[in-house]
């Protein structure tokens, strides 16, 4: 009588290695966040005044619309994996309307910036100023970086490299732009409204 033959392993990893690689890295974006927001925390309860009577109001109206806009993009994301999954079309144009949704975002955050330098709020105006810059700009930073590889993925949607079986590459670009959408929310209520 033969022994039982130990079960082949499946050739196929648990989670796939580039999945498994922004999960790390995102952890990693957390706690660089986590440490910007300890310091703003900080710095505003040991300031007197806060934001300093000096220093101009933030455009909170024109910011919480904004606000939507990147939110909206994070369900046009999730839409292109969903289509891609489904094995329908619209992967191109959900990611399309995805890469929109974030240049607006960029571009309203941008024009915010200038109008604000113009009243004066600059990163030498105050400690506002700087946590000011240096939380919003943290992020738009990286609004940048998950809109360069947002288009890389388009760009390679379009040429259908992804199918129902095979969309490894959008799902970490999914992951990637729906940490930024998530992590901006938080900012905007402790910067903007608190």
């Amino acid at each position: 009588m033969s022994e039982p033959q130990p079960a082949l392993a499946s050739s196929q990893p648990l989670v796939p290695s580039g999945i498994l690689a922004m999960v790390l890295f995102i952890a990693t974006e957390i706690l660089f966040f986590a440490g910007l927001i300890s310091a703003f925390l900080v710095l505003r309860a040991e300031a007197l005044v806060w934001p300093p009577l000096s220093q101009p109001r933030l455009p909170v109206a024109l910011t919480g619309v904004n606000t939507f806009v990147l939110l909206a993009s994070g369900w046009t994301v999730h839409r292109a994996l969903v289509s891609v999954r489904g094995g329908g079309g619209g992967l191109v144009q959900w990611l399309g309307a995805t890469a929109l949704l974030g240049a607006l975002f960029l571009g309203v955050q941008g024009f915010e910036w200038v109008r604000l330098v113009g009243f004066g709020l600059t990163t030498s105006s105050s400690l506002y100023g700087a946590t000011f810059y240096t939380l919003v700009g943290a992020h738009g930073l990286h609004v940048l970086a998950a809109l360069v590889a947002l288009l890389v993925t388009w760009r390679r949607a379009a040429a259908g490299r992804y199918t129902p079986a095979e969309h490894v590459g959008l799902d970490v670009c999914r992951i990637y732009w729906l940490f930024v959408v998530a992590v901006w929310p938080i900012l905007y209520v402790l910067v903007y409204l608190v």
